[in-house]
């Protein structure tokens, strides 16, 4: 994950005289209430860990150093990031104790250097975008402040910190276990991002204490000490979409349902159809190309690519694939595979890892294929399994094929040629090879190579026995008295 040097970033920086920033990314919470062994900040949100919606949220900032605190988890929260390519390469603080955002912020201190301004935003993800970020920084650096924090106004608060005004003024931040019941009926919340001048942050987080019902360091409490000290503190109200971070499985899904729309609505913008976006499952790394159409309980996943004019859905789910120009797909299962072209796949169909499909391929209903080739213009129809083959152009495979690619112990390849017809219910038993144009008889169970425009039947003279029903039949009664 990169910060680009975005257009807006560039203003801000001239209109600041280039104050330097770091962001500190609070990752060390266990997440009690999530009953889980993943750390709280590693629970995926879309495709990704929150953490890394978090880090992403900052990217437009340009941050001079990235601080992440761990605690929890440290290792592997370490590993997720690593594999991330974050820039600038972000230094690790261990917070040993949990004691409160106050006191991560403060084990920082070292870490952060001597910048200008210090971001504050916690590593499960409080819904704002790099747009929010971009913005709460320029309102800081513009109105002077020495502090500037996100707000949202939500119709359920729930345990959040309340923001208690005097009018318009912001008078101090009152955590939920510590507010009274009419501070509790305040709808405004503030959000774990905020903006400080470095030097009254940390002049002010010594004074810090833990009188409080959690016994820990809020990083809210700086607000009230700088106010106290004629120090101006600014406001951002932004929109969450009424979620916050992921304190609980109910939180975690409330985010999702946010991100998720909002990854919905920027395919919309860009010229993509989707039927119902309440049934539409689409991660946030997911590429879409414009005119194509997302039918409902469609979940497209991981690192998947879509190409324009496709159809997709109802009821797919592809995952980490390419899917190419004007194919559609429909009741399927797509993984780990490259697809061409106007290909077609499905209803009810399964394409495995590891699986290419040339252009103009069709895969039918209750086809399975499997880490194949299927070169262009060939057809598998319906209740077939290819698995470990590779199949040249035009070619048909009959109903109900198997490429018998086990021996109970070692895999095996099946090779078919170019316009090669299968008869239905053939088994081709690999290690095999099918020449171009050759055809097999129905029911042959092939285990030897076919040559080249041949064909090849195996079965057993069929043997007409007259008669067999009725005396059958006779002996079950007799049997019967």
């Amino acid at each position: 994950m990169r910060f680009p040097r975005t257009r807006v970033a560039r203003v801000a920086e001239r209109r600041t005289k280039e104050r330097t920033l770091a962001v500190v990314v609070l990752a060390a919470g266990k997440g009690e209430r999530l009953r889980s062994s993943t750390p709280k900040v590693l629970h995926p949100i879309c495709g990704r860990p929150a953490l890394w919606h978090a880090l992403r949220a900052v990217r437009g900032a340009r941050p001079d150093r990235l601080v992440v605190v761990v605690g929890h988890g440290a290792d592997r929260v370490r590993e997720a990031i690593g594999s991330w390519g974050v820039v600038p390469p972000p230094r690790f603080v261990v917070q040993a104790e949990l004691l409160g955002t106050g006191h991560a912020v403060l084990a920082a201190e070292r870490a952060v250097g001597r910048v200008d301004d210090v971001l504050v935003v916690g590593g499960d993800y409080d819904p704002v975008t790099d747009a929010d970020v971009r913005a709460l920084l320029r309102l800081h650096r513009r109105s002077g402040a020495a502090a500037t924090i996100a707000t949202a106004d939500l119709d359920r608060p729930g345990a959040y910190g309340r923001v208690v005004r005097e009018g318009e003024r912001l008078v101090r931040i009152v955590e939920h276990a510590d507010a009274t019941a009419a501070e509790r009926r305040i709808r405004e919340v503030a959000l774990l991002v905020a903006v400080f001048r470095r030097e009254d942050l940390y002049r002010a987080l010594p004074l810090v204490g833990r009188d409080n019902r959690q016994r820990e360091h809020y990083l809210t409490d700086v607000v009230p000490i700088l106010l106290d000290k004629g120090e101006r503190v600014s406001a951002l109200p932004v929109d969450t979409g009424g979620a916050m971070g992921l304190n609980a499985r109910g939180g975690l899904a409330a985010l999702t349902r946010v991100v998720r729309r909002r990854i919905v609505d920027r395919h919309l913008k860009a010229g993509v159809t989707i039927v119902d976006p309440d049934a539409t499952y689409i991660d946030v790394d997911v590429r879409i190309g414009r005119d194509s159409v997302i039918g409902p309980m469609t979940f497209l996943e991981g690192s998947t690519r879509i190409g324009p004019g496709c159809r997709i859905g109802p009821g797919a789910r592809v995952r980490d694939a390419v899917v190419g120009e004007g194919s559609a797909i429909e009741f399927a299962v797509v993984e780990g595979a490259r697809i061409g072209r106007r290909v077609q796949v499905g209803p009810f169909a399964r394409v495995r890892p590891g699986t290419r499909l040339a252009d103009d391929v069709v895969v039918g209903s209750f086809v399975e294929v499997k880490n194949s080739s299927i070169g262009a213009g060939s057809k598998v129809p319906h209740l077939s399994y290819v698995g470990d083959a590779t199949v040249g152009r035009r070619t048909n495979i009959g109903a109900a094929n198997v490429t018998a690619n086990w021996d109970g112990y070692e895999k095996h390849r099946t090779v078919i040629g170019d316009d090669v017809r299968t008869g239905s219910d053939t088994i081709m038993v690999a290690p095999v090879r099918i020449g171009s144009g050759a055809v097999t008889g129905a029911g042959s169970v092939i285990t030897k190579d076919v040559p080249a425009g041949a064909l090849a039947i195996e079965r057993a003279e069929q043997r007409v026995v007259r008669g067999y029903r009725a005396r059958k039949d006779a002996a079950r009664s007799k049997d019967r008295r």
